[in-house]
């Protein structure tokens, strides 16, 4: 006898953007977001007997999110994505749980001469702020946050040696290679107990995630990493060290290989080794480590 397992419907790629204005200053800040909404709760019979009475239509999603985005602020994201799944369980008693994402698209302040300019940015990479807020009527409120896409490089402080080596392996040693990746690095707060919970905990939202791009990038630039996967983890105990709030961090980095290019079959030209100097950028395939590093069991705020 078959039977419904788990249901989830929603509204996907709802695209956003909201301008601030300060009256005082005449300075705009702009926030361009995507926006996936995802409920659950009693709606098995709208998939197993036609029943239509239990659906929240998509399209009341879309617009509750753009009039939510008017009546509130939309940052920090994690509040925002709060905010949103505590009305959908607040207003439609059947629904128990909403699942919220929001990916926030990079827009930064154009500098002129010197200043800041109060209303013109420009798009300086495809990196994004992501959260994913998952609102329970009995469980309470779970957040995670994310840096996604954010492109860094390296030309040399890496290495990878001493790795396996059996009938498979052609790979050679090296103590010395490009780094690059996508980072993708994501940390859950421990659950929130309720919005109000969210709410007080606001000014923490931006600051972790200043930290975190702060470690991302310094720990990659800095360190002579002997792996990519020893690199990551080091990166992981120090979210976890200067964000107390966050019960679980995580890595996953491609890792995007150049390749020497030996030339010489060209006049013996030299460009392998220490004389190397001309690349060839691989599309893939690509390595891919990926790790989660816990504190404790996930708590209560």
């Amino acid at each position: 006898m078959p039977r419904l397992a788990s249901a989830r419907y929603g509204k996907d790629n709802v695209r956003v953007y909201k301008v601030h204005r300060d009256q005082r200053t005449g300075i705009q800040t702009v926030t361009e977001m995507t926006v996936t909404c995802l409920l659950e709760g009693e709606i098995e019979t709208s998939y197993t007997q036609a029943d239509n009475s239990v659906v929240v239509a998509t399209d009341s999603m879309k617009n509750t999110i753009y009039i939510k985005a008017k009546e509130h602020p939309v940052n920090p994201p994690e509040l925002f994505a709060s905010i949103l799944g505590q009305h959908f369980i607040d207003t439609y008693a059947h629904i128990n749980t909403a699942h919220i994402k929001i990916v926030v698209h990079r827009w930064t302040r154009m500098v002129l001469d010197g200043q800041p300019h109060p209303h013109s940015f420009f798009r300086d990479g495809q990196e994004t702020r992501n959260v994913e807020a998952v609102v329970d009527r009995k469980a309470g409120i779970t957040v995670k946050s994310a840096i996604v896409g954010l492109t860094v490089l390296k030309s040399t402080g890496s290495a990878f040696h001493s790795f396996v080596r059996d009938e498979y392996t052609t790979l050679g040693e090296t103590w010395d290679r490009i780094l690059s990746t996508d980072v993708d690095c994501a940390w859950t707060w421990e659950t929130f107990g309720s919005l109000k919970a969210v709410e007080q905990a606001t000014p923490k939202f931006d600051a972790a995630w200043g930290k975190a791009r702060a470690i991302t990038m310094k720990t990659f630039a800095e360190e002579e990493s002997p792996s990519v996967q020893n690199t990551m983890y080091k990166m992981c105990e120090q979210i976890l060290d200067v964000v107390p709030e966050t019960a679980l961090v995580s890595y996953s980095l491609p890792n995007k290989h150049y390749f020497e290019i030996d030339l010489s079959w060209h006049k013996g030209l030299k460009n392998t080794g220490k004389d190397a100097e001309v690349y060839a950028p691989q599309s893939g395939p690509n390595g891919l480590i990926k790790c989660e590093v816990a504190r404790t069991v996930l708590g209560k705020l």
